[in-house]
């Protein structure tokens, strides 16, 4: 079993990154996001991460990437659920209760939230919920 790490520490995000290389996910919609995520149960208690797809490919890290069209404001735990636990139920009642703040073009998220996922992205989180602790 590959080592587990807590849900956006640094070891997570480049664990995360790995699996998203790993599983050479490539997605059709074009977007350069930020997310801002707080109630972390560690210090800092406010993680800044980002996705860039603009490439075709699957980018990701811990910090913020120049030109982000969307921003993403969520806690914690709402992160989580989205996104290792893959309950895209849990993202619509957060979003529905003010729990998810969108900034900027939310045609982009809401692109990316249409597209159904492709073998290679349904492998890669499923590498990402294993590595969840």
């Amino acid at each position: 079993m590959a080592d587990q790490h807590v849900f956006l520490s640094d070891g997570w995000i480049e664990a995360a990154k790995a699996a998203y290389e790993r599983n050479g996910v490539t997605v059709p919609y074009r977007m350069k996001m930020n997310q801002v995520i707080s109630g972390c149960p560690f210090e800092p208690a406010e993680v800044r991460t980002f996705i860039d797809t603009s490439d075709g490919t699957m980018r990701t890290g811990k910090g913020e990437v120049d030109g982000a069209e969307v921003t993403l404001h969520t806690d914690w735990e709402t992160s989580r659920k989205i996104i290792v636990e893959q309950d895209q139920q849990a993202a619509m009642q957060a979003f529905m209760s003010g729990k998810i703040k969108v900034v900027g073009d939310m045609t982009k998220l809401m692109t990316m939230n249409a597209t159904p996922p492709t073998d290679a992205q349904k492998a890669a989180a499923e590498d990402i919920k294993n590595l969840t602790a």
